[in-house]
């Protein structure tokens, strides 16, 4: 498999010489393989970007490898010819912006004057990822990670606070000094009560039942296995008193779990914008404890599996000491602190000051750092 993905290296370098020598533009590319539809992040980038100078081209390139190294033939076919659109977007921009691994970034060979802008997609630390997460259950091969010169190239990388930098430089296996504290895009619409008035209009509009009860919004990690996830999803389901409560569950896209006939089906509306109604999160290891924390949402964490966790994937914070509510493996103490009407606010608060630095204007200050390298 390396000499495969070696081989297939030089031959991409050979292309992209020939489309090097195509004159750079005014032009700044965002690329991503977290979703075929662009985040509101890149839109939001992409218009400010737009609104100072309209003569600045923004071009957003976003195609999914479901499966990765083992997707199927044809989605490997079909996600090379979206290689060659990289390959001549990358080559005429001067800046190129993403948001997750890029295979034509870390391989290739690039133009001097370009920058490369790693916005890591996850608002704060948890998981372990790339370089730490080698070889475990969940991370990616080693032998594969440094044939296809994983996370290779980055310019800078933005990180959310101080407290978040080691963590990525460790995945990134890159020198601390490349990662400027840079807080998301996302950062503005957590903050908007614009957005949050919109947001939650469009949901109760659609959904008007939801305004009846209290919310428990649960937020599980995906498992390559769910065979224990659906028996403990089972134990938090019962758990919960479904005459005084809402149970919406947002399941990653990749789940087969059959979620049953008690819980709310929300699947035409974002976990993220989900969180704007919920009156409690429940989650595990997932990151979107961050943005439920900016919003001052209380967080209970259900970490039935830890033990498996920590030895397939592995776990970037100090889990049990840190993070902010009730953390049990059981479903029961979960729904009864909830319950109970207790929690601790003010340590909530200082948790997500750590590891994010409050800003009013997250996406204008990326844009002045774009800028400076845009002629």
């Amino acid at each position: 498999m390396t000499l495969i993905i070696k081989t297939g290296i030089v031959f991409l370098n050979i292309i992209y010489f020939f489309i090097k020598l195509l004159p750079t533009k005014k032009k700044v590319t965002m690329i991503s393989r977290q979703s075929d539809i662009p985040s509101d992040e890149f839109y939001m980038i992409k218009a400010e970007i737009e609104r100072r100078d309209p003569d600045v081209r923004v071009i957003l390139l976003c195609h999914t490898l479901n499966g990765g190294i083992k997707a199927s033939l044809f989605e490997k076919v079909r996600y090379c010819f979206h290689m060659f659109s990289q390959l001549y977007h990358i080559s005429t921009s001067q800046v190129v912006v993403l948001d997750t691994y890029c295979m034509v970034i870390s391989m290739l060979k690039h133009k001097k004057n370009l920058k490369i802008i790693q916005m890591w997609h996850s608002m704060g630390t948890m998981k372990k990822f790339g370089y730490t997460a080698l070889d475990t259950g969940e991370g990616s091969s080693s032998k594969i990670a440094y044939a296809m010169r994983m996370h290779e190239n980055y310019d800078y990388i933005f990180a959310s606070s101080e407290a978040y930098k080691q963590h990525l430089a460790d995945g990134f296996r890159c020198d601390i000094n490349k990662i400027l504290t840079m807080p998301l895009p996302r950062l503005d619409l957590l903050k908007s009560e614009q957005y949050r008035q919109k947001v939650c209009k469009k949901i109760f509009k659609k959904y008007p039942e939801l305004k009846e009860k209290p919310i428990i919004l649960y937020c599980p990690t995906f498992r390559k296995d769910e065979r224990r996830f659906a028996k403990a999803y089972k134990r938090l389901d019962a758990a919960i008193d479904h005459e005084k409560y809402h149970f919406v569950v947002k399941l990653h896209p990749l789940s087969k779990i059959n979620l049953g006939k008690k819980i709310v089906q929300i699947k035409d509306v974002s976990t993220f914008d989900m969180l704007f109604i919920a009156d409690y999160i429940i989650s595990d290891y997932s990151c979107i404890i961050y943005e439920a924390g900016v919003l001052g949402k209380p967080l209970y964490f259900y970490n039935f599996d830890m033990d498996i966790y920590e030895k397939n994937r592995g776990l970037a914070i100090d889990y049990m000491n840190e993070l902010p509510g009730v953390i049990s493996r059981n479903a029961k103490t979960i729904t009864k602190a909830i319950e109970s009407g207790e929690y601790d606010y003010e340590y909530l608060k200082q948790f997500i000051e750590k590891y994010i630095t409050m800003t009013d204007h997250a996406t204008a200050d990326i844009v002045d750092f774009i800028y400076q390298f845009i002629k």
